[in-house]
């Protein structure tokens, strides 16, 4: 059946109109995605997401590593230098990752210049293919799949005639492997590989630098499925490389400088050229009779031996395609937990892989946990929460409820034993604090929505520290509260002031909603005092958020339009991080009222965001003012939200390997696109969704419990995006917000759509808050 015809029968096959219909999931869905779509770019031409193969929030993402990667190691122009198992999907600055790298090739073994011409690539959930090689009679063809902690790689080597006939097949196993980055990123301090039989190759390698400099060390443990003809450990330096046959094991090459010594005293890499010295390991085959070659690698932050137990327990055959239908399999339940019918069939696709790519961060590495004794579920690569806490997490909420258990268990696991609720994790350590301490919002978030699963003292223990204790790592955990507790806000003699002012503010409203719920009013009343901090640094001449000295005078030759950061300064210590304030004076999200007050009314207000977008400074490639758009709300318009949703959609969202835009972020970008398009969106942090422009006639969300809710937008088309009349379970609705209880409770939201703006929704309602500022 051609793709088109398949993707009709899979989308439209479930009667979404009737939510009566049975729950179980749609089988097909995954056949919708389009891993390559926003691989490409970063900044604000692309996402950085990851082509290779995953399971849902799977660790292990076998993917393409290419000599012009960015912090995923991928992009399209560029020639292949293997597959690692590791990667970080969407992100930005140094990235991480990249351990492990395989790669196969025919003939004489070397280990220096593993740069391959790549052809015929082919990816879907689970599964990534591709054809490498340099000339015909060296084309490779590569699959790869994958299970949460193991790699499965299947090769079928070329057909060769001739006196090439004779030659081997080779897979090169790089243990110092890491995403390339110019010299930019991470590097290996210490490597280790054991060839431990013809077919059975285990090590370790520790690293520093990159995104998150702090140390770590990884293990892997591969098994081919054939004895090879030689098995051996190599090394290479600059201009050198050699081989050495046998079992046995071997250590890289000395580093004679750490990365941190190295930058404190200004030596140049070119000393000891470190990044150029690499270990691995290696395995021949003759291919003339068997030109398949298989291996599997699993990986683990314990030891080699937790690497070995984890092969055994998710991947003890030797079906290559078994393991990938599995893994399709998880894929389509996960897909099917929002099922779309209406729009186009760009717009199907785009929603799915959307998706998709809200599956893939943080990495579950339960039972994986070297860093602390724990039965907690544990999750690593929360990259980062000041990205993914405003639209993700609460698309898992609903979506995925026992995963977000499960992830708030394992912040809360680390606060435990951090001494702090990261804001951000990565590889074992916590960091990078970007803006304010929004793993609250991320807890609070749960709390306030009843979602239960873990504790609710130890999650206000850990918000209330994040509220009282002075970070002793500020751009690591925690905040800076010296400025903070003592004036209302974070002056310029701090880095990122006016940006950490207003996260710190509302950070502080959602622990005053959690002291709240669990009867602390006094604390309740406190926090949501500090909560109003935003208007000390709001300025009523410019009409924006202004930063301020510890004396109160303002930012001198100050703009709300300036972008920061500049080159005036490093990136961390601009008084706004990545955004304008113009652009951050629109993250209140618990004081719109007190925000159109300071404009100047409604009226005043719907022309103050009208220039925000009108005048090009609304930024959807990231995050500061992504709520911005829903505000129109708040002021009676309704219109207007529709109409900058459905305009941001059409012009930042495609097929396109550019296709996102910017930086996904780990899937905040591509969860703000699933929202939109069913047509609700979070306000994080409180118990609401507003109501915007669906793109599909039918939405369903498959709700725990057995439960379903359904958005039915009649009519909706490219011209008809605005709500004009709205029902709750058949009873009309004159509010463009619903309650989270509302939704969580199960029903159907009809809504009829026409080509120009009614009456609906003009008279705004405030929805019921757990604390009210009034």
């Amino acid at each position: 059946m051609p793709l088109v015809a398949l993707l009709t029968v899979a989308l439209n096959s479930t009667a979404l109109a009737d939510p009566a219909l049975s729950s179980a999931p749609q089988p097909g869905l995954s056949a919708a995605v389009d891993p390559f779509i926003g691989v490409d770019g970063g900044s604000t031409v692309g996402g950085n997401t990851v082509p290779g193969a995953q399971i849902p929030f799977g660790f292990v993402t076998f993917s393409p590593d290419t000599t012009r990667g960015d912090t995923h190691g991928y992009d399209s122009a560029s020639p292949i230098m293997g597959l690692s198992l590791t990667h970080v999907s969407g992100t930005g600055g140094d990235g991480q990752y990249g351990n492990f790298r395989l790669s196969p090739t025919v003939g004489p073994l070397r280990a220096n210049h593993l740069v391959f011409a790549k052809s015929q690539e082919t990816a879907k959930p689970g599964y990534y293919s591709v054809v490498l090689g340099n000339a015909p009679d060296e084309a490779i063809k590569t699959e790869v799949t994958a299970t949460r902690m193991v790699g499965f790689m299947r090769l079928t080597f070329p057909q060769a005639a001739g006196e090439r006939a004779s030659m081997p097949g080779n897979v090169i196993l790089n243990v110092s492997s890491i995403v390339e980055m110019g010299g930019k990123g991470q590097r290996a301090t210490a490597s280790h590989v054991d060839i431990l039989d013809d077919h059975t190759l285990s090590g370790w390698a520790s690293f520093e630098g990159a995104w998150n400099p702090t140390p770590y060390k990884i293990y892997f443990y591969a098994v081919f499925d054939r004895p090879a003809q030689e098995v051996g450990a190599w090394r290479a330096s600059q201009g050198a490389f050699e081989a050495h046959p046998g079992t046995g094991s071997m250590d890289g090459l000395p580093q004679s400088l750490s990365l941190a010594h190295k930058q404190s005293v200004m030596v140049d890499y070119d000393v000891d050229q470190a990044f150029a010295h690499k270990l691995g390991g290696y395995a021949r085959f003759d291919i003339a009779k068997q030109p398949v070659v298989q291996v599997k690698v699993a990986v683990s932050f314990i030891s080699a031996e937790k690497a070995k137990a984890h092969l055994a327990a998710e991947a003890p055959g030797w079906d290559f395609d078994a393991v990938r239908l599995r893994g399709q399999g998880l894929w389509d339940q996960a897909l099917s937990k929002i099922t779309v019918d209406g729009g186009t069939e760009a717009q199907r696709r785009i929603f799915y892989t959307a998706m998709y790519h809200s599956e893939t961060m943080p990495h579950d590495v339960s039972g994986d946990n070297a860093w602390w004794e724990s039965a907690e579920p544990h999750y690593e690569d929360f990259y980062t929460l000041w990205d993914t806490f405003r639209t993700l997490h609460p698309l898992l909420t609903l979506i995925e409820p026992q995963r977000q258990r499960d992830m708030i268990r394992s912040l809360l696991d680390t606060y435990k034993h951090t001494g702090w609720l990261p804001d951000a994790r990565i590889a074992g350590a916590n960091g990078m604090t970007q803006g304010g301490s929004n793993g609250d919002v991320v807890v609070a978030d749960a709390i306030v929505k009843d979602l239960g699963g873990f504790d609710y003292d130890l999650a206000y223990a850990a918000v209330k520290t994040d509220g009282e204790v002075e970070s002793d790592k500020p751009l690591l955990q925690g905040r800076v509260l010296m400025d903070y507790l003592k004036l209302g806000y974070v002056s310029l003699s701090q880095p990122r002031s006016a940006s950490r002012t207003l996260e710190y503010v509302y950070n502080d409203y959602v622990i005053a909603e959690v002291a709240s719920k669990l009867g602390k009013h006094d604390d309740a009343a406190r926090y949501l005092a500090r909560s109003q901090g935003w208007k000390k640094l709001w300025d009523d001449k410019l009409g924006c958020i202004r930063p301020r000295y510890a004396n109160g005078e303002g930012l001198e030759n100050y703009s709300c339009t300036y972008d920061y950061p500049d080159k005036s300064t490093p990136w961390w210590e601009a008084p706004y991080y990545e955004g304008s304030g113009q652009q951050y004076s629109t993250y209140v999200p618990h004081d719109v009222s007190g925000l159109i007050s300071k404009v100047g009314g409604a009226e005043a207000f719907t022309g103050w965001l009208d220039r925000l977008f009108d005048t090009g400074h609304y930024s959807q490639g990231n995050e500061p003012d992504i709520l911005a758009p829903y505000l129109y709300i708040h002021a009676g318009r309704p219109d207007r939200t529709a109409k900058r949703v459905r305009q941001i959609m059409a012009d930042n969202y495609n097929l396109k390997r550019t296709g996102l835009p910017g930086n996904d972020d780990a899937g905040a970008m591509s969860s703000w696109f699933v929202w939109n398009a069913i047509g609700l969106y979070p306000n994080a942090g409180q118990p609401f969704y507003y109501i915007g422009s669906p793109l599909f006639t039918a939405s369903r969300i498959d709700l725990e419990g057995g439960k379903s809710f359904s958005i039915r937008a009649h009519n909706t088309s490219a011209d008809n995006l605005y709500v004009v009349a709205a029902r709750l379970n058949g009873k009309s609705l004159d509010r463009a917000w619903l309650t989270h209880k509302e939704i969580v409770s199960g029903g159907v939201l009809d809504l009829d759509m026409a080509p120009v703006p009614g009456t609906w929704a003009q008279a705004f309602t405030s929805p019921p808050s757990v604390i009210s500022l009034k």
